[in-house]
């Protein structure tokens, strides 16, 4: 069993895996090279931080069952509970997402919120150790196994090392955890890369007096395909404070700008002017900050042979995804919830560990890097334009259908694959909706319109 457990990160998936493993471990020490504090600021670690972050509603889940408690918790702070698609306006290349209270949702709060109440919680298990500003410079072991950590004092440049017949790498996109392997006689990891080149920026508004207290979340995406080579996404999401977080996106030759003028002028070319019209009616709160997302990658540390006994890697060290779908926290707790069943069963096998982080990861995944790919600039074959233009039919369909758009939305919120949408109902439910056209203005409610004012188009 695990007698010590190094996890080496201390943001949300750290956190996660600590509380996954506590109740299986006599002791776990947490390493995290910023400062562990409790209060709501960004970490320097996790520049994206400062970035939209949704909450889909298996990642919540699998959080409450970490961590029981913690959404009431988040909601008595000022969390948002954003219903899909009931309180959630999403754009489609046919038009506008039926609205009607769904069974799924979203958890809208910064990350800032979100971490330091995990924090806090964390703090009060008696078994968990936080070893902050401590740096991860390599592995101790061989082979035969992993024995432990190397670490150094930021602040001192003073070495130490850790023992732990348990290393769980949670270090984020910039995870030298394939280095650390290499340096102790392990093959390379091997990689899968699918780069959509988006670049995005977040703003922080006050929402306008006008707003009702459940003004709803909007996304409005560019349709992926070869025809489309200008991709322009933006997203709003309710947060606590009664504050909007607004972030924009772009793909090559589409950036949004950082200057508050340049970014109105994006979301106004967006392919509905909704969102560029909620920002002319809010007040900013910050200069708008970018960020250079990362490749959508995964490191197949599931197929390293020999696999590396006691160690295994979650969360973005494990695979990133394209931010713009949102999954990359719900990725990790339900990587997290994985570790903690495959701990349950009393044996320390890492290498069925790493396996059920994969398959934990692997509807994010299949929806991101499947996504991307449709993207002007990716490979595509008859096959493949098929199933796009098989795609968008079903799409269309789900306008008219409740029981596509709720596979739709279970899709995207990590509760069903994306190959659901191939299933024989979701087909059949197709062909009997027909594709008469969809919404083509934003579902508002009249309370909700008027935050709009003379704007609204």
């Amino acid at each position: 069993m695990v007698q010590h457990a190094a996890i080496l990160g201390g943001g949300m998936g750290g956190m996660l895996a600590a509380f996954a493993v506590a109740p299986h471990a006599e002791s776990v020490t947490v390493v995290e090279q910023d400062s562990f504090t409790a209060d709501p600021v960004p970490r320097r670690g996790a520049p994206q931080a400062r970035h939209t972050h949704a909450l889909v509603s298996a990642g919540a889940r699998a959080i409450e069952a970490l961590v029981p408690g913690v959404l009431a918790e988040l909601y008595a702070a000022g969390a948002q509970h954003l219903n899909m698609p009931g309180r959630y306006l999403g754009l489609t290349s046919r038009g506008w997402f039926p609205r009607y209270q769904g069974r799924q949702f979203l958890v809208g709060a910064s990350r800032s919120l979100l971490e330091s109440t995990l924090r806090g919680r964390l703090r009060e298990l008696p078994n968990v150790t936080i070893a902050g500003r401590s740096e991860v410079v390599g592995l101790r072991g061989d082979p035969a196994g992993i024995t432990g950590v190397r670490t150094r004092s930021p602040d001192t440049g003073r070495p130490a090392e850790l023992a732990a017949n348990l290393v769980i790498d949670v270090t984020g996109r910039r995870s030298r955890a394939t280095n650390w392997l290499t340096e102790l006689g392990f093959p390379p990891v091997r990689q899968s890369i699918v780069d959509p080149g988006i670049f995005y920026v977040t703003a922080v508004f006050q929402a306008p007096p006008e707003a009702v207290p459940d003004f709803p979340a909007i996304t409005v995406q560019s349709s992926p395909g070869p025809d489309n080579p200008v991709r322009r996404n933006g997203t709003l999401v309710p947060i606590e404070r009664d504050q909007w977080m607004i972030t924009l996106s772009g793909g090559p030759g589409s950036r949004p700008s950082t200057d508050p003028d340049g970014f109105h002028d994006f979301a106004a070319r967006l392919p509905h002017p909704v969102l560029a019209d909620l920002i002319a009616a809010a007040t900013p709160l910050c200069q708008p900050f970018g960020f250079r997302a990362d490749a959508n990658r995964r490191r197949h540390f599931d197929r390293l042979s020999p696999a590396p006994h006691g160690f295994a890697v979650l969360g973005d060290a494990y695979a990133t995804f394209n931010p713009i779908y949102g999954h990359g926290m719900s990725a990790a707790a339900l990587s997290a919830l994985a570790v903690r069943t495959q701990l349950a069963r009393r044996e320390l096998d890492t290498r069925a560990l790493q396996r059920a982080i994969t398959q934990a990861s692997a509807n994010a995944w299949d929806m991101a890097a499947g996504q991307d790919q449709r993207h002007a600039g990716a490979a595509s074959g008859r096959i493949e334009a098929f199933f796009d233009r098989l795609g968008e039919w079903i799409s269309a369909a789900g306008a008219h259908s409740r029981a596509i758009a709720d596979t739709q939305v279970d899709i995207f919120n990590l509760i069903a694959p994306p190959s659901s949408l191939l299933s024989p109902r979701v087909l059949w439910h197709a062909a009997r909706a027909g594709a008469g056209p969809a919404r083509q203005t934003p579902p508002f409610t009249a309370a909700e319109a008027r935050v709009l004012g003379s704007r609204q188009r």
